[in-house]
């Protein structure tokens, strides 16, 4: 169960020659790839391109009515492998993964795609996680279109520009051979907007058409001698092609203005922000008439000379706007323009951040530096050039919010285990892995070590091998461990004999980019096959070692399988599968049923977890080892008592977890569970009635006692 559902949305995929579709831009790159007569699709989840496959699924029977396949790849090199059906037919292909970790795990399959070439069209579309709201190391995918040389369009962030990015993309692709990246940012992805659309298209030659007349082109493997052509073919044909293409295209765009002197050049992906920074100076209106000329890359690889000169030529200055570093495209036109022998003054790292995402803020104060050093007469007129304000020491004035687990997350008893069997067994090395469970680094668990990439939890381990009895510890996720963790850290375990412990968090789904489905879901999936468990897959490589904690929230057995595999006398990887559904998908599925009964006048029982403020001392121990949202503090109502005590919130989701801890470290007994009783029947009645009764006899007693003592 995907975190959004697309059922409703896909039906606008069926619009027609002249309708006008709305919506939302993974929305809109889905049409344009129905529209651009694709054959097959694919792509491994990840944001900000998630809610894209996510899309795709949801749209499976529109794209079975027009002929089109779509995959759910194990990985993104399976992706990426995937276009090697558009290598020798006309068939055209598009696949999508979170950038740059996704293209890091593609990179063999797309070098050995660009060397050898493509015939139909072949489209990346990628996901470009990069600036603030990342949650990846801070790179580009500008470089692996520099290395393996795979055209690379970055276009305006609004719906026809995306649009016409997707069809061009493949015109590209096709007229030069090449398979081609389109980036799209954040805002990009989620960009809100309408175009005048076309109808779909069937593919005008068909998979099953390319089985029944295979076509064989050894040139295109590489292999000695033709690796040594694909390089010229790359040079001398495609690479011309392209630039051809582009230009003959107007793929990328020219807004004139007053100040001819001067020239902004920019990634097409930055343009709406570099628009709102030029009139927040008074340099453009609304409509994103600047005063200031601008060249807007919607093709940021390869840059075309011819169309670099003729803007430059003349000018007094030019800025290069480039989000990232390296500044492959300030180096790339510096070049250019002194081959040419152009003495434009080119600016780009000297007046901007040579690092980090180009915000509102860091654009203005970039475009008046520039606008300062080489025309301080265009704010003349006005007098001063406006400053904004600026916040200083934010760190300070606004409180960290690091992030965390999910109130109710089955992950957080797991850590919470490994905490106390710390205190039994001494702290542990601790390899991560990508997924929600990395949030153990973060207070209060403060577990992990290292961690090195989706699924590689195990592989980051394998160096620890000791020889004194002490065990290292990793974690891997049920997503990480279907997309490569199953060979490359539980089979090469198994095969070096490595002797540390691998935790699998098993929570039903790909759980931290939006709960899509995984091999071992539980859920019936119409189009997949699911169940297919864990554990048979561990001791089909080999493991024999393998311990199932069926319900994560059950501390004593986490705790007990956990301190079984660290002191073992048994050889070999030692498996511990942690299983708990995620909670949030899980409250996804109940609460429409949870409305639907209550609307209906049925009985529905809700359970909640409480704190008795008389019993809890203050002491805060079970906030330590569990780190609940739900889970605060507040003022404490014993006027002799200073310490703050415990309070669960309205926000518990009735895990139990708090009870857990304080049973499992004894604590305090101040925990209780309690039911929420909706329409409740005769019997809740009666017996609520009676409880309060007992209750009434019971505190009129003590309170009698009490006056009887007191002094």
């Amino acid at each position: 169960m995907a975190e959004r559902s697309f059922v409703n949305e896909v039906q606008k995929l069926r619009l027609g020659e002249g309708e006008e579709f709305h919506g939302e831009g993974i929305l809109a790159v889905t049409k344009a790839l129905l529209q651009s007569g694709v054959a097959y699709v694919g792509g491994y989840q990840g944001a900000p391109i998630s809610h894209l496959m996510d899309v795709l699924h949801d749209a499976d029977p529109i794209l079975k009515e027009l002929g089109v396949h779509f995959e759910n790849n194990a990985s993104e090199a399976a992706a990426a492998a995937m276009l090697a059906a558009s290598v020798n037919y006309p068939l055209r292909g598009a696949v999508a993964w979170k950038s740059t970790v996704g293209t890091n795990v593609a990179s063999d399959a797309l070098a050995n795609l660009a060397s050898g070439g493509v015939t139909g069209g072949a489209l990346v579309i990628v996901g470009e996680d990069y600036g603030d709201g990342s949650s990846i190391m801070q790179e580009r995918t500008h470089a692996f279109a520099m290395k393996s040389q795979i055209w690379l369009l970055d276009p305006r962030p609004n719906l026809p520009s995306i649009v016409a990015a997707v069809e061009h993309g493949f015109q590209l692709s096709e007229a030069s051979n090449t398979p081609v990246m389109l980036e799209l940012r954040i805002r990009a992805c989620h960009v809100h907007g309408r175009f005048t659309a076309t109808d779909n298209k069937r593919p005008p030659f068909s998979i099953d058409q390319a089985l029944e007349n295979p076509v064989r082109d050894v040139s295109r493997i590489v292999l000695p001698p033709a690796a040594f052509a694909h390089e010229q073919d790359k040079v001398n044909k495609r690479w011309p092609a392209a630039v051809r293409f582009i230009q003959e295209q107007g793929l990328n765009e020219f807004f004139t203005g007053d100040r001819e002197e001067l020239g902004l050049v920019l990634q097409g992906g930055l343009y709406n922000t570099v628009i709102r920074a030029l009139e927040r100076l008074d340099l453009a209106d609304s409509f994103g008439n600047s005063k200031i000329p601008l060249y807007v890359l919607n093709v940021t690889y390869p840059l075309v000379d011819d169309e670099v000169v003729k803007f430059c030529a003349g000018k007094k200055a030019v800025l290069m706007i480039e989000e990232g570093q390296p500044d492959y495209l300030e180096q790339n036109m510096n070049t250019i323009l002194r081959r040419a022998d152009v003495e434009t003054k080119l600016h780009g790292k000297d007046m901007l951040p040579k690092a980090g995402e180009y915000t509102g803020q860091a654009l203005i104060d970039g475009l008046r530096t520039f606008c300062e050093r080489h025309a301080p007469d265009l704010f003349s007129e006005r007098g001063a050039i406006p400053t904004p304000v600026i916040f200083e020491n934010l760190e300070n004035a606004v409180p960290p919010r690091p992030p965390g687990f999910c109130t109710g997350c089955p992950e957080r008893p797991i850590f919470t285990a490994m905490k106390l069997i710390e205190r039994e067994l001494g702290p542990q090395h601790i390899s991560c892995d990508i997924g929600c469970h990395l949030f153990s680094i973060l207070p209060p668990f403060n577990l992990g070590n290292t961690t090195m990439g989706y699924g590689l939890g195990a592989s980051g381990a394998s160096a620890f091998h000791g020889a004194k009895g002490h065990r290292a510890i990793s974690v891997m996720g049920d997503g990480g461990f279907w997309h490569n963790g199953l060979t490359s850290g539980v089979a090469s375990a198994v095969y070096n004999n490595d002797d540390h412990v691998l935790l699998l968090v098993d929570n039903y789904y790909a759980a931290a980019t939006g709960g899509q489905d995984v091999p071992s879901s539980r859920a019936e999936n119409p189009i997949r096959q699911t169940n297919i468990p864990i554990e048979q897959a561990v001791r089909g490589v080999g493991v024999k070692w393998v311990r199932t904690v069926d319900r994560t929230y059950d501390l004593q057995k986490m705790k007990d399988a956990l301190r079984e595999a660290l002191t073992t006398t048994a050889k070999g990887p030692k498996v511990v599968i942690a299983q708990s559904e995620c909670m949030l998908n899980l409250q996804r599925r109940e609460k429409p049923i949870y409305r639907s009964a209550l609307k209906a006048g049925k009985r529905v029982v809700r359970e909640r977890f409480g704190i008795d403020s008389d019993t809890c001392t203050g002491d805060h121990s079970c906030i330590r080892l569990s780190g609940c949202p739900s889970l605060s503090i507040k003022p404490n109502p014993d006027a002799l008592r200073q310490d703050p005590i415990a309070h669960v919130d309205n926000t518990c989701v009735g895990c139990g977890l708090c009870g857990e801890i304080a049973h499992a470290a004894v604590l305090c007994p101040s925990f209780y569970r309690a039911e929420i009783i909706n329409n409740p029947n005769r019997w809740d009645c009666f017996a609520h009635r009676v409880r309060r009764a007992v209750i009434g006899f019971l505190q009129a007693r003590t309170e009698r006692r009490v006056a009887r003592y007191a002094f």
